[in-house]
This record gives structure tokens, sequence and C-alpha cells, in this order.
């Protein structure tokens, strides 16, 4: 069976290079390669090369700056789809005509991406919208291209890009994430999650998700005109501050990563309004998850590197990712070490957070330490906003908000509540096993006193030593009890104060402790027993 199919593969994967051939030769590209040619090239190879592309385009540190802002143009400058396919798209997933449900749609895209192109349209209820449609039969030809890569990373001889990059791990990766955004359905629940997640911020908004007409192939949401917020000019026209913009900015960014775990991998310009003063993100067809175990992860990276401490770095790395083979542990110190005296006695918040996070993702991919994917699309949309960022105001470092985030929320709400709470349970076992010593100790010393106990040496006790040993016991367990509430009572007050008071069990605690250590110093001794 496997000789009969190997006819058909041959001649698929044989017309699809001859394709290849055929578009790079009608852009000449014996001729040398420039940046809109190289663009040109991506766009008609087809999907899986524009979003190879879009990837590129991220990468100033391998690609010269006038190629990356070339290649930021696949975004949303991709030669669009016909209008019959997008109807036909349209009457697939409903089932019926696109003008059974809108008034009107557009013909002419609002933007055109690798994945799927938008129209503006007008329901049949009257709401201006956008519709999102697939391209038709993109997984298909993505597949058969992800494929022929695969086969093509094979014939890589090594010792080239090869011992550099893991080919079919890249290619593994795109293929997941794209297969991800192909699902228009996981996008509409990642647009409600993110509006859910930033309902309390003023300043912050996302597209109306009309889910009754979305489908895995269309989606539909509300229109957003608003300023792209690369339009420095029109912003500055109707009286924005573009400092102000860009430290909303890079705050919200650091606020999805940091608190809610839920960011945005695709920030670049095209996926950024401001309207009617909010800033408000477009696309959430590619969105990144963090564990709370991993956002604690890489604010401790981030820490280390800030205090130079490699055993925290050290740690953070080899929490964050997975080792392929046996970890060489004193390597890895090594590369952690050179990694830290790179950055030496640099203000946290003068650093560049991308180049941060590249370092230190550079050494876990030497120690064969493997990234899981959310970590490589923070890396990718760190990189992006950073130059958001830096566009609109080249005084704003991302790092600086790192920095303030982690001191005022991560520390406080996550590091420091966790040890308080820690020491808590010490204290309050410690205190446990304290005071289990005296019962103990008076146990044996009544034991003791009455002549049960078996030592090998002779006793003589009268009742007035059992009374005095007993009292003395007594007050040291009290003693010990008051500090123990103290302790607690001082705890309680740091990790849950109520506002403008102290909570109504902080004042037990230390009312009780005061009346303990009263006695315990100054109280009368029990009457003695009669004898």
């Amino acid at each position: 069976m496997s000789n009969k199919n190997q006819p058909k593969e041959s001649n698929k994967y044989g017309s699809r290079l001859r394709e290849m051939t055929a578009v790079l030769r009608k852009h000449g590209i014996t001729g040398g390669l420039t940046p809109e040619k190289l663009r040109l090239i991506l766009e008609d190879l087809g999907p899986t090369y524009i979003k190879l592309g879009q990837i590129m385009s991220l990468h100033s540190d391998i690609l010269p700056k006038s190629y990356c802002e070339e290649l930021m143009r696949l975004h949303s400058e991709v030669t669009p789809m016909p209008f019959e396919q997008v109807a036909e798209v349209i009457r697939k997933s409903y089932g019926y005509e696109w003008n059974e449900v809108f008034q009107s749609i557009d013909v002419h895209p609002l933007g055109s991406a690798s994945i799927a192109q938008v129209h503006r349209a007008v329901l049949k209820t009257g709401e201006d919208v956008v519709v999102k449609v697939q391209r038709q039969g993109i997984y298909k030809v993505m597949s058969r291209d992800i494929s022929l890569l695969h086969k093509a990373a094979k014939l890589v001889p090594p010792g080239t890009i090869k011992d550099m990059v893991d080919i079919n791990m890249v290619l593994d990766e795109l293929w997941t994430v794209t297969q991800q955004e192909m699902n228009f359905l996981l996008e509409a629940a990642s647009m409600e999650e993110f509006a859910q997640r930033n309902q309390d911020v003023a300043f912050v908004a996302s597209p109306l998700l009309y889910r009754e007409y979305t489908t895995t192939h269309v989606l539909v949401m509300e229109r957003i005109d608003g300023v792209s917020i690369d339009n420095h000019e029109t912003l500055l026209a109707e009286g924005y501050d573009l400092s102000e913009i860009g430290a909303k900015l890079a705050d919200n960014y650091v606020r999805q990563i940091m608190t809610d775990g839920f960011f945005h991998a695709d920030p670049h310009p095209g996926n950024i309004r401001i309207r009617d003063g909010k800033i408000v993100w477009l696309d959430m067809g590619m969105m990144g998850t963090l564990t709370e175990r991993q956002r604690k992860l890489i604010g401790q990276a981030i820490t280390g590197v800030a205090r130079g401490d490699i055993t925290l770095c050290r740690d953070a790395v080899m929490g964050l990712g997975e080792f392929k083979e046996k970890a060489d542990k004193r390597q890895l110190y090594r590369d952690i070490e050179d990694l830290l005296d790179k950055y030496g006695s640099a203000e946290l918040g003068s650093m560049d957070l991308a180049k941060v996070f590249e370092d230190l993702t550079d050494v876990m991919k030497r120690n064969g330490i493997a990234m899981p994917g959310s970590l490589t699309m923070l890396a990718r949309g760190l990189a992006t906003i950073e130059g958001v960022v830096a566009d609109l105001s080249p005084e704003i470092n991302v790092m600086s908000v790192v920095t303030a985030r982690l001191s005022s929320q991560l520390f406080k709400d996550v590091d420091w509540r966790s040890e308080l709470f820690k020491d808590a349970q010490a204290v309050y076992a410690s205190a446990r096993k304290s005071l289990e010593i005296p019962s103990l100790l008076a146990d044996a010393m009544r034991t003791g006193l009455k002549g049960e106990a078996n030592l090998g040496i002779e006793h003589h006790t009268t009742p007035d030593m059992t009374h005095l040993v007993e009292d003395a016991l007594l007050k040291l367990c009290a003693a010990l009890v008051a500090a123990a509430l103290l302790i607690c009572g001082g705890l309680v007050c740091r990790i849950e104060p109520l506002v403008g008071t102290i909570s109504f069990f902080s004042v037990a605690c230390f009312a009780l402790s005061v009346v303990l250590l009263v006695w315990a110093f100054w109280g009368k001794d029990r009457k003695k027993p009669r004898s």
C-alpha cells in the first residue's frame, strides 16, 4: 500500500517544488534579495511562508531593521483572496448565503493576513461589525508545506544551522500555533476571557463578540475604527499624549503577563488601536498562557539577574524548562555566571527586558533545556511590545514597569504572603512542640515524684516540692502560649489587615497574651495542698 501512495506523494511534493521554483524565478532571486523582494516572494509562496515571514519580522537581532520593517507588512498587507471565495466560506459555515445574515459586506477587505482576512459588514439588525473569514483550503495547503519543510530539514547537513536551531521543533511549534489560529471558536473564547480579565482596567477595551454568528471559519465582532497606535501624527492631532499611551500600554501588557498569566502573543501595531481614550486590543487568535508557578519563576529569574544571584537564576531556569538529557549543573552555573557578568551592576530599570529574556533562553538552549511553547510566545511578545512602546516614547523602559509590578504585586501578594503563611505555620508547629515539652516534662516529673519511674536511682520527694514544680511548669506553659499568641496576632495583622483597623482576631490574641504574661510573672502561686 505504501508503494502505491508514494507516486501520489511524490507528485504532490514535486508539484509544490515546481511552484516554489517558479516563484523564485519570477522575482529574479539570482539578482539579489531586497527587503521588498523577500516580502513578495514569501507572499507568493503562500500562507506557510507568510507566517514564517511574520516570525522573522520580530527578530531584529537576526535580520537588518529594513528587512524587519518590510516583513511587518505581512501581518496585515497580504494579497487578499477574491470575494467569491469569502462568500463560499461563509456559505459553507452557515449553511446559507451571506446576505441572509448581513445587510451588506464590503468586498474590499480591511486587512488580509496569512490565515484570514477581515471585511466591514452590517448585520440585518443594523450593527456595524467586522467579519473575519478564514482563507479557503488553508489547512490543506499549510499541512502540505509543513510536511515538505520537515523533509527538507532532513537534508540539512550537520555543522550548519541544524546545530544551532532545532528546525523540526520550530516547525512543530509553528504548526501547533497555526492550527489554533485556524479555529475561530478558540479565538472567540480568548476574546471573552480577555474582556473579563480586563474589565476593571479603565483604559483598556476589546471588540464585542457576536458569538451567535461565529463558527470555526467565520468570526463576527464589533467594528473598531479608532486610530492605529503607530499613527503618531493622527494621535497627536487628536490631543493624545504618546508618552501616556506608551506607559499605559507597557503597564497593561506586564499585567497580562505577571498578574493574569493570559497575554496577547502578537502585539504588533496592527493589533492595537486607540479609541475614545482607550487602548483597544484586536485579534485574539494568538494568546499565551502562564501558570502561577511559571510567573513566579519568571519573576525569580529577573530578580536573580538584578541581584546578581546565580543560585536564584539557576533554580528559576531549571524550573521553567525540561532537560532533554542529564543536566550538567556546573556548566549551567558557569553560563549563568557569564550572563550576570555581562549585565554587571546595571540598574534593573535600565535593562532591555526582551534582551534579558533572550539571554536566559539562550542559556537554556545551550544546556539542553526545552522551553514550553508559552515561553517562546512570551519572548516574541516582549520583543514586539518593547518596539511598540519605544516607538511611542523612547524614555519608557518596559523592564522598569516589570520591576514596579514585581515589587508592588508579585512579591507582596504572592511571595511575601506565601512566605508569611509558611512562617506562621512554622511558628505554630514550633509553638505546639514547645508546649508539649512542659507537658511531657511535667508527666515525667510526676511519674518520677510518685516513684513510678524506673531510673535506677533512689529519690525522696515531698508534697511541697511537687506543688512547687507544678506551679513553675504551669507558668512556663502560660508564657510560651502568650509568646505564640503575640506572634500569631502580629502575622495576622500583616497578612489580612482590615482597612484602618486591626482584625478582631489579632486584638484577641494580644489581649489574651497580656493576661497570660501578667499571670505568669506576677500571679500568685496556688494554695498548697493540705497534707
